[in-house]
């Protein structure tokens, strides 16, 4: 008997979601009001400064930043990510804790951020009545539909 038959299994590409994270990340510090440099990426995303910079070229390259010696910023295209992301991020936060009253798991969110399309992420935030901060009161980048 084939267990799988009406089942199918998807592996994610790394690299998609590392390139999330980082916009993430930048898009988050810049949130906090702080420069966005190389040390700070390195600090939030535990990882070397050599490393950063490699994916930081990779990131100018694809246009989702610009990265000079002025600093790091976001492209147009990079902002939407990096907005999504933290959408993402922030609606399942209210999700477990709000809605599911769990305490809020850092680790599955970052798993589960990265595969939620935008009708997904849309009927989430009608579920939970258009949030507009997450427990850790950030604000919650606002969608389509909360308008």
């Amino acid at each position: 008997m084939d267990i799988l038959k009406d089942e199918t299994l998807f592996v994610g590409t790394a690299e998609a979601e590392h390139v999330e994270m980082y916009l993430k990340a930048i898009w988050h510090i810049r949130e906090r009001g702080e420069d966005v440099k190389i040390s700070t990426i390195a600090k939030m995303l535990n990882i070397r400064q050599p490393s950063v910079v490699q994916m930081l070229k990779k990131l100018n390259a694809k246009n989702l930043v610009e990265y000079n010696k002025a600093g790091v910023t976001l492209t147009e295209e990079g902002e939407v990510i990096g907005s999504s992301m933290m959408r993402n991020s922030r609606l399942l936060e209210v999700l477990m804790d709000s809605a599911l009253k769990v305490e809020i798991d850092e680790e599955m969110v970052c798993g589960i951020e990265h595969h939620m399309n935008k009708q997904f992420t849309d009927a989430l935030c009608t579920m939970l009545g258009h949030p507009r901060k997450c427990p850790h009161t950030h604000d919650i980048p606002k969608g389509e539909c909360c308008k």
